[in-house]
């Protein structure tokens, strides 16, 4: 995955499990959120979550939590560095839509 916490762009995939987890959340209910805030548009199977989870856990985006009762049901949380990635995408994409209008409305 080419995603960086300094300028890359996140896929969408990776976007949606960042905003997913703000709030513990197993693997399952994040598939379900996904899919509920992109309105059915992006539905992610396991062998896609769970790589993005794995990639998102080695750079330090999201932890597990270590209270779990059922270690079956891993839950997830995002980091603070997680929440960086977030708000430099959240500015990134805010640039995009700013410059396409301007271009297209001008």
């Amino acid at each position: 995955m080419p995603e960086s916490s300094e300028r890359g762009a996140l896929t969408e995939a990776v976007y949606y499990i960042l905003l997913s987890v703000k709030k513990p959340l197993h693997g399952y209910g994040i598939m379900q959120l996904v899919k509920e805030m992109s309105n059915n548009r992006v539905n992610l199977g396991p062998g896609t979550l769970y790589g993005a989870i794995n990639t998102m856990l080695s750079k330090s985006w999201i932890k597990i939590l270590e209270n779990n009762v059922d270690s079956r049901k891993k839950e997830y949380i995002i980091t603070d560095l997680g929440k960086e990635v977030v708000r430099n995408e959240i500015e990134r994409l805010e640039e995009l839509i700013l410059n396409g209008r301007r271009i297209m409305e001008g």
